[in-house]
């Protein structure tokens, strides 16, 4: 009926070994769905989400979107972190073509036309953090990751980025379970010490991630002369691990709260408001809060949400999001995004050292590897 509610299936772990950013990015969906329906919903019709639990599991990813397909009846799915679970998922949104939107950063070279990729693409952090970390503290780099493809693919990439600096010397590449413990990391972290790379580039995930870096302070090693490179460490596993831990390392991300726009610091008031000051922030929670929005605003166009009449007009669509103005490709569904560099400082915030001018062009494939227009945001590391 015209003025039914519109059910949207929402399909994040909120328990389990990454349940910290599942958490966040239920609860980044959940603000631009109350900001909707705020406004009046789209064309006067609520947004009722569909929520479950996928516990942080792959195979109970793919059963709840096949329920939430098939016993929901819901055309579209925000949901997924980990690229196993965006697997799982992939054939049933297909199979029964659905739209699912991904709001998390991932490995690249994959393309579905039932999918819509909002987090970065390698060539929107992976080469700059390349460019970055090797320019500034040298390219013998050691590869750490949870054992998992996006680890796999992402230490591949690194490794072929840095390779091809000079100097450069993949040392070492380990991988660890996905609940790993400080165990796991001891006899990693002696290699790191007797092979002293100029920088560790770290695909942990999860719950894993503060147990890494708290081991890494254990063993004494200096973030000054040895920092950790990190393309999934963000304000959530900061708030983990602790400021004093996680101080001196570096993420690349398309979103950090630190940013001072003021679409930011309006957006990050109503989520507090929303959620209190315990809620933390971060690159997959800002994906999830504004591909909500595209969502929306491609409804009110083609007034359905069925995947034939929405889709011409979310390909294509921009939205002014807290990291700048994104804007979804037309021709592999990525999103371009504004690539920048942070370094965690002493209140466990990141400080922005480089970004961005403009919106960097989604190549998953890594057909090119344009830096972007970047600026420096400090004249020196010091923190």
């Amino acid at each position: 009926m015209a003025n039914d509610p519109v059910r949207v299936g929402v399909l994040f772990s909120t328990s389990g070994a990454t349940s910290t950013i599942g958490c966040s990015q239920l609860q980044g969906t959940l603000l631009a769905i109350q900001e909707v329906n705020d406004a009046g919903g789209v064309d006067g019709r609520e947004l009722v989400p569909v929520i479950y639990d996928a516990q942080s599991d792959p195979a109970v990813y793919a059963a709840l979107a096949e329920r939430l397909i098939v016993q929901d009846r819901v055309n579209v799915l925000f949901g997924c972190y980990m690229s196993s679970s965006r697997k799982a998922v992939l054939p049933i949104v297909e199979r029964w073509n659905k739209l699912l939107f991904y709001p998390t950063i991932y490995e690249g070279f994959e393309f579905s036309s039932n999918i819509i990729y909002t987090g970065a693409a390698p060539n929107q952090n992976s080469v700059q953090l390349a460019e970055f970390m090797t320019s500034n503290f040298g390219a013998r780099v050691y590869l750490v990751g949870s054992d998992y493809i996006f680890p796999y693919e992402s230490n591949r990439i690194m490794g072929e980025l840095v390779l091809q600096r000079q100097g450069s010397d993949k040392v070492g590449e380990r991988y660890v379970p996905l609940n790993a413990s400080a165990a796991h990391f001891k006899p990693i972290l002696d290699d790191i010490r007797a092979k002293q790379p100029d920088f560790i580039f770290s695909t942990v995930v999860g719950d894993s991630t503060a147990t890494f870096y708290r081991a890494y302070a254990e063993a004494g090693l200096d973030p000054k002369r040895m920092p950790i490179a990190s393309l999934t460490t963000s304000e959530a596993e900061i708030s983990q691990m602790g400021n004093e831990v996680a101080a001196g390392h570096f993420t690349a991300a398309p979103y950090f709260q630190s940013i001072q726009s003021a679409q930011n610091v309006l957006t990050l008031e109503r989520f507090r408001r929303m959620f209190g000051q315990d809620a933390v922030p971060n690159m997959c929670w800002e994906a999830a809060y504004f591909q909500l929005h595209i969502f929306a605003n491609a409804f009110r166009q083609a007034g359905s949400d069925e995947i034939v009449d929405i889709l011409p007009h979310i390909l294509g669509s921009e939205f002014d999001a807290p990291q700048g103005r994104v804007r979804i490709d037309t021709t592999n569904h990525h999103t371009c995004l504004y690539p920048r560099i942070g370094v965690v400082n002493s209140q466990g915030k990141f400080t922005i050292v480089r970004e961005a001018t403009r919106a960097v062009h989604p190549d998953p494939y890594l057909v090119t590897h344009s830096l972007g227009d970047w600026t420096t945001a400090l004249t020196s590391l010091e923190l």
